[in-house]
């Protein structure tokens, strides 16, 4: 995401193509890491594309994904005690490792069908 992140960033700074050091300068300027293989993954699925035409079409996209809504809250049974709520069980959260994310958001948001 972060090198998402850095090529709109030079996109936006008036650098219409901007180039692999580009992006790790961007990165270096923060002090983060610049993985080649993701800026070399990028660039390759941005190569010919314009990239307001890429926003435009993730933004027609987007519009159409189903987000928000209220989910129906369940009021206690008549008679019950509502201050002695059952034992709470804590979610465990998967750790998805963050390599494996970036590359699958990057190809998945240039793939155009």
């Amino acid at each position: 995401m972060k090198v998402v992140a850095a090529y709109m960033l030079a996109v936006l700074g008036g650098n219409a193509s901007p180039s692999a050091d580009d992006v790790k300068k961007i990165l270096g300027s923060v002090g983060a890491e610049a993985d080649d293989n993701k800026i070399e993954l990028l660039l390759s699925q941005l190569k010919g594309k314009d990239i307001t035409d890429l926003v435009a079409s993730g933004k027609e996209k987007l519009a159409s994904v189903p987000s928000g809504g209220s989910a129906a809250v369940a009021a206690p049974a008549a008679g019950t005690d509502a201050a002695a709520p059952g034992p709470v069980e804590e979610k465990k959260e998967e750790k998805v490792e963050e390599e494996e994310e970036d590359d699958e958001f990057i190809s998945n948001i240039f793939d155009e069908e």
